[in-house]
């Protein structure tokens, strides 16, 4: 079946405007920096999206000159970004950027902040954005308190937050210490994609989804992020934390909260993350044999790997939760390197019709095919297919899948006009919007579901290369199968 043909054009109320800004960027000279926050933040200026009178000031444990970082800058935003729309824009953002060491401490960037504040000509807010090891992020924090630089100021914290309860507990009153938890925005950027936020707009914008959201109506829910790539050049990172803790905690539950929330009274933020927070709260404590731990072949090969290690770099679950609308709805979420292809779904499987009447030649496609699906590709620019069985032309009543499909790039022009993850949620931080961001109660409730799985981890299993990891995850779904990426519209 053909696509459906789809035109929408975008409707919505004027930019919001912005206090002026001074961004500290912690971890400047960093992967993150270089790929996504610098161009980004490029991206915020060339849209009109950034603050009217803003400074950025880089700091890391490296020593550059400003000029040297605006090199470093122009190079990540040629390599990463979008190029200038014109012939001032660069030379207009680069004037904006300045660099502060803190090898020596916090002493010379406190002195770059003052002179960003002088520049601007009052007192602006502050942006404090943490892209660094989670480990370094306490004692950050700590030296901000310490020099007032906590004063009229947003902190964006990267993930994990915490390996555990504990350390996420530990954490969380660290910084509670130094910044009251309004001032806090943990950043998950899977959140910050257009087809994730869509989830809230087929939901409660439609009058057709939302009374088929929930148990009488829905199978099992699945949630499935394959990678091909292997763990790269974050081995020492991959190492101490893996797929668990990388991606479950983080990117998978955060998208169940969405999926799984009960309609919010409005788009506040607090009253959207509310909803969601009582999703987490509704999730038993998770079953280590509902998991399955599995490991890549030529994982240990890998340079920094030890040659016994233990790391997951797959897992798959099933979960639950516990309320009314959901009792009884398996999750199953799966995440994993070196698949057999890269995606980012989410599938409703819709249970069976109470009673079969097609011929028996018919229930044979209709056991093949398995349930009708509702499929979300939340990669961008992200699309929305329909999955089910229909007649196929001809004298006989012969069942065939059939498929309708809405993507961005046909209903909306293309990606082009959407931000990316990041700067939606960079953007979102200066404006004071907390929807996409977990509060401290959140997380500490993600890691407590959790631990029962990092205090007995199953046994790793090893998986091919360009599988779809360990057999082990059809016994963990049976009766019902896996929505495999390459199997959607």
């Amino acid at each position: 079946m053909a696509g459906l043909a789809t035109t929408a054009a975008p409707t919505g109320t004027p930019a919001q405007a912005l206090d002026d800004h001074v961004i500290v960027l912690f971890g400047a000279t960093g992967d993150l920096a270089k790929r996504k926050l610098l161009p980004g933040m490029f991206h915020l200026a060339e849209a009109n999206l950034m603050p009217e009178r803003f400074r950025i000031v880089g700091t890391s444990l490296s020593e550059l000159a400003d000029d040297d970082f605006r090199a470093l800058a122009r190079s990540a935003v040629d390599e990463f970004g979008q190029k200038p729309q014109t012939a001032g824009s660069w030379d207009s953002f680069a004037a904006r950027l300045s660099f502060a060491g803190i090898g020596a401490g916090l002493g010379a960037l406190n002195e770059a902040v003052e002179e960003a504040q002088k520049e601007i000509g009052h007192k602006p807010r502050l942006l404090h954005y943490l892209s660094v090891p989670p480990a370094a992020s306490a004692s950050i924090i700590e030296e901000l308190g310490v020099l007032a630089l906590n004063k009229r100021a947003r902190v964006i914290m990267e993930k994990p937050f915490g390996t555990d309860l504990v350390s996420a507990r530990e954490l969380n009153a660290s910084v509670h210490r130094v910044f009251d938890e309004s001032q806090v925005f943990r950043i998950d950027h899977y959140l910050g994609k257009e087809a994730v936020q869509n989830l809230l707009a087929v939901r409660f914008a439609n009058g057709m989804f939302e009374p088929i959201w929930n148990r009488d109506h829905i199978d099992h829910v699945q949630i499935d992020v394959p990678e091909t790539l292997s763990i790269g050049t974050r081995t020492s990172f991959y190492e101490h934390t893996g797929a668990f803790r990388d991606m479950l905690v983080t990117h998978l539950f955060q998208v169940l909260g969405f999926v799984a929330m009960e309609p919010p009274t409005s788009l506040e933020s607090q009253v959207l993350v509310a909803e969601k927070t009582k999703v987490f709260d509704s999730m038993p404590l998770l079953d280590p044999e509902n998991v399955v731990r599995g490991q890549y072949a030529s994982y240990r090969e890998e340079k920094g790997v030890a040659p016994d290690s233990d790391t997951e770099t797959f897992v798959a679950l099933r979960a639950f939760v516990d309320n009314w609308r959901w009792a009884g709805v398996p999750f199953y979420l799966r995440t994993g390197k070196r698949l057999a292809e890269s995606g980012h779904l989410l599938t409703l499987a819709f249970k069976q019709p109470p009673r079969r009447m097609f011929p028996i030649d018919c229930h044979h496609v209709a056991e093949s095919f398995g349930s009708d699906h509702f499929t979300f590709e939340l990669g961008d620019p992200g699309s929305i297919s329909w999955s089910f069985l229909a007649k196929v032309p001809g004298p006989s009543m012969r069942l065939g899948e059939a498929h309708m499909n809405f993507t961005y790039a046909d209903a909306f022009g293309g990606p082009g006009r959407a931000l990316e993850a990041y700067e939606r949620l960079i953007h979102d931080v200066m404006i004071g919007d907390r929807m996409l961001f977990t509060t401290a109660h959140g997380i500490e409730r993600l890691w407590e579901v959790s631990t029962p799985v990092l205090e007995n981890p199953p046994p790793l299993q090893i998986y091919e290369p360009g599988s779809w990891g360990p057999d082990a995850v059809n016994d963990l779904i049976a009766p019902r199968r896996w929505h495999l990426p390459g199997h959607r519209v």
